[in-house]
């Protein structure tokens, strides 16, 4: 039975801040990031030049690196499906080239799903059907191409597996497409993947068909093997995407099964580098997995080792933001961990090394008022800031880190001047853009009168954003910074080839102070300014105290974090701490005490103990000594 809310919420508080802590901040995690080499194919390829693309697919063909080489075909697919001028230009120039012709494939069964969407066939039209099914007809004799062009090649049997599911193929079909896949590579993790959505229960096959493929796929994988997550994937379709309707008599069939596959995922897990790029697929649906089974430890851990490296599947099952998804179910494990450690105990260990790419994410606010007014709006933001100023009008504004986060900010699922900037515009009538920028994308957040009004981001491996959602963005962008025509903002908006570039030029359209010197190379760029002042956290009553009594027009000062306290205050508090506690058990463990009454001298005694803690920290920090024993 779950604790009373009001006694796991001192437990959050208390190690929220410490538990996860080494995870990398949400701000780093990206969405299926390419390596090095996909990335600047698909760079090039949305600058309309498909010469790398060639170059990288040839590689994985002369050295038969046909995992490999899936991955970056579905990639460069999805990446022609909105912008296909390259490939056309890659088809014109060589119409015999096997990869060329792979990706077309490929290209064609996106086109398809892309009409029919991922909805279930209830809430598919019939047109859309109707369209679906012409275009599937279309991508066969592409598909045979493809296979006919390098026949070695497994991946257009992956390809041929998916367009056997879509087009309704007897089983008589599969089964042919699955013997070609297997001549070429009996343990081709892509094939095996297409061939069990084949078999699932949602398309054409049962859960037992589903668990048994998967399973003798793994029972027969080398050592090291992704073959070896198959039967999670199976595990994840029974339990989160297609589950039987209704709760079955008796036990559940398939629990012992499911609990083999996300033990097998474990010690194929183990086998891989933190981090990992590779692993990545099969650890995200491992941390689901964890944490449907509310094993918190074992899901958070398996959240240090993906990283920063989430996928589209499976946070895109539970909504049309994978990204904020993973986010937040990584946050909400983080809360389970810390509700369920005693308030005085230990946080648990962590039981893999974390790791995550290097490259700390950047981020600045340009605020359309002078440093003066951004401070005194900002004093119980509950951040730490640094300011400068940009002109006359404006300032730029950055976070400062911080050994000891606020108890209050350590629960956000934002980076810490996103949550800075919600709280100090509330109230304001001058606008603040939030500028965001990592080494593959950037991105902005505007807040209005604590607001967000628009958000958008620049991905150089990521087509064109829909057009209606950015002319949105520019009219609101528009509005905040009085530009008359919002067309120009639309068309920087949609470029993708250069990101910092387009952040820039946006500035610019804007009329707004450039970027600080610097912005992307190092996390704080405001140190360096001649001008430049912190703003130093406060507490909340701290915070109101300074509102009402700072000047106009003044910068407030930092409180004096080294206050010494005399040996009255502590011979006042430590009874009152033993007072209280005793109070509080004796009001939750015995009787006669009302459940109002119990609350609060339990808080009570939280307040008072957190201010001996605070006090005792400061002394020790000052080079105190032990505190002074009363008289």
């Amino acid at each position: 039975m779950r604790l009373p809310f009001l006694l796991t919420l001192p437990r959050v508080l208390r190690h929220s801040a410490a538990i996860g802590a080494d995870l990398p901040p949400d701000e780093a995690v990206v969405v299926d990031a390419p390596d090095a080499a996909l990335r600047t194919a698909l760079t090039s390829a949305t600058e309309g030049d498909h010469g790398p693309a060639r170059e990288l697919l040839a590689a994985t063909r002369e050295h038969k690196q046909w995992e490999l080489r899936d991955g970056y075909v579905s990639r460069l697919a999805e990446a022609a499906l909105h912008n296909p001028g390259w490939l056309d230009a890659w088809l014109a120039e060589s119409p015999e080239d096997p990869d060329a012709a792979l990706v077309r494939a490929d290209l064609c069964i996106d086109r398809a799903w892309e009409i029919r969407t991922a909805e279930r066939a209830k809430h598919v039209s019939r047109e859309q059907f109707r369209a679906f099914f012409a275009l599937l007809e279309d991508a066969a004799p592409v598909i045979g191409r493809a296979a006919g062009l390098n026949p070695a090649d497994p991946v257009p049997w992956r390809i041929a597996l998916t367009h056997a599911r879509g087009s309704q193929a007897p089983r008589d079909v599969f089964d042919e497409y699955w013997a070609q896949a297997l001549a070429r590579d009996p343990h081709h993790y892509g094939c095996h993947a297409a061939a069990l959505q084949y078999l699932c229960a949602k398309w054409w096959g049962s859960h037992e068909e589903m668990f048994g493929f998967a399973e003798s796929a793994a029972d027969t994988a080398p050592p090291g093997s992704k073959l070896h997550a198959l039967p999670l994937s199976a595990a994840l379709e029974y339990v989160v995407v297609s589950p039987s309707p209704g709760t079955p008599a008796g036990p559940d069939p398939y629990a012992p099964r499911v609990a083999a596959a996300v033990a097998r995922a474990l010690d194929l897990s183990a086998a891989y580098e933190p981090g990992s790029h590779e692993a990545a697929g099969f650890r995200n649906h491992l941390a689901l997995m964890l944490l449907r089974t509310e094993r918190w430890d074992e899901a958070l851990d398996a959240f240090r080792s993906i990283g920063v490296h989430a996928t589209k599947y499976p946070w895109g099952y539970f909504g049309d933001d994978p990204r904020q998804e993973f986010l937040e179910t990584r946050s909400g494990v983080r809360i389970h961990v810390a509700t369920r450690t005693p308030f005085f105990g230990r946080p648990p260990q962590p039981r893999t090394t974390p790791a995550w790419a290097p490259g700390a994410p950047c981020a600045v606010a340009i605020a359309a008022a002078r440093p003066a007014d951004v401070a005194q709006a900002a004093l119980m933001c509950g951040v730490s800031l640094r300011t400068a100023p940009a002109t006359a009008t404006h300032t730029y504004v950055e976070a400062v880190p911080e050994a000891r986060p606020a108890k209050r900010s350590v629960l956000s699922t934002e980076d810490p001047l996103t949550t800075a900037a919600d709280n100090f515009t509330t109230g304001e009538k001058w606008p603040t853009l939030v500028l965001r920028r990592m080494p593959e994308r950037c991105g902005l957040t505007l807040f209005l009168k604590g607001r967000p009004l628009a958000t958008h981001e620049w991905n150089a491996t990521s087509p064109a954003p829909d057009h209606a959602t950015v002319t949105a963005t520019a009219e609101a962008l528009s509005r905040a910074f009085a530009l008359a025509d919002p067309r120009p903002l639309t068309h920087i908006l949609r470029s993708t080839g250069n990101p910092p570039r387009h952040q820039s030029d946006l500035l610019a359209a804007l009329s707004l102070p450039p970027l600080p010197p610097g912005f992307g190379d190092r996390p704080e760029v405001l140190d360096t300014f001649p001008d430049a002042r912190v703003l130093t956290r406060r507490g909340l009553l701290a915070g109101m105290r300074s509102t009402m009594t700072t000047e106009d027009g003044e910068h407030p000062s930092s409180p004096d974090s080294h206050e010494p306290r005399s040996p009255r205050w502590w011979l006042v508090r430590v009874p009152a701490l033993l007072l209280f506690t005793a109070s509080a058990v004796r009001g939750w463990l015995g009787s006669g005490v009302s459940p109002v009454g119990a609350t609060v001298v339990t808080i009570s005694a939280l307040y008072v103990a957190a201010r001996l803690t605070g006090a005792w920290r400061q002394r020790r920090g000052a080079g105190g000594g032990t505190a002074p024993a009363p008289e």
